[in-house]
């Protein structure tokens, strides 16, 4: 299927400029992948569904919140925060990871395609909350870590009435169980968990949507040493 009629799927409409963008991103991706671990997947039809179009999927789960601010855990080539900030100029994108070879990646990718809404820090999730504790309306994680470990790394910089989205594969709904404990203690909620399968069997999807309903303890997060040793 065409990129063109995958976007059309989400609702969005692709111009020239956004494919032009995803373009030039494809073909940063793999300059810099010849001597930077960024991704497995290079064949271009594999790269534009199972990570352009598979990160467009949030939208699902954004519904009609507009002009938000979205921090991005672990993003490591830009997935799902570059490919939301090409398409939702409207959506004002933090990036946080702990590799600063990435973040310099990040920071010329979003140069490169004047993307004025993304801004990369090199940052660990429990050092950058210290500043910015519960000050993002949406804040993402895709292929970072199991969830029981994800919560309490994304939780505490989501405002009350914000929303965790955490993007999995066919496994998610287990994880969601293994990690309900720690999304309570957070001052989270369960919203939905939307599944989907990627066109041209190239996966299925669950997305896990969790609401804070309520502040975070203040001694969460713990240093990600004690939160991978023991989960909540």
């Amino acid at each position: 299927m065409k990129f063109n009629d995958l976007l059309s799927l989400l609702g969005i409409s692709c111009n020239d400029e956004i494919e032009n963008k995803f373009q030039n991103y494809y073909s940063k991706l793999i300059e810099v992948n010849e001597y930077m671990n960024l991704t497995a997947i290079t064949d271009k039809d594999e790269v534009y569904c199972k990570h352009f179009y598979d990160s467009l999927t949030i939208l699902k789960a954004l519904g009609e919140l507009s002009n938000i601010k979205l921090c991005d855990v672990g993003s490591g080539a830009g997935f799902p925060s570059v490919p939301l900030a090409i398409v939702r100029d409207d959506i004002d994108v933090t990036i946080i990871d702990a590799l600063n070879k990435r973040i310099n990646f990040l920071n010329d990718l979003a140069g490169l395609l004047e993307l004025d809404n993304v801004h990369a820090y090199h940052k660990r999730a429990e050092d950058f909350q210290k500043d910015n504790r519960e000050s993002f309306d949406v804040v993402t994680a895709r292929a970072v870590a199991r969830l029981n470990v994800l919560a309490e790394l994304c939780i505490p910089l989501v405002k009350i009435g914000g929303l965790f989205i955490a993007m999995k594969g066919q496994d998610g709904k287990l994880e969601l169980d293994e990690a309900k404990n720690s999304i309570n203690i957070l001052g989270g909620k369960l919203k939905e968990v939307i599944s989907l399968e990627l066109p041209d069997n190239h996966g299925k999807r669950e997305i896990i949507v969790i609401e804070k309903i309520k502040e975070c303890p203040k001694k969460y997060p713990r240093a990600f040493a004690k939160i991978k040793e023991r989960p909540l």
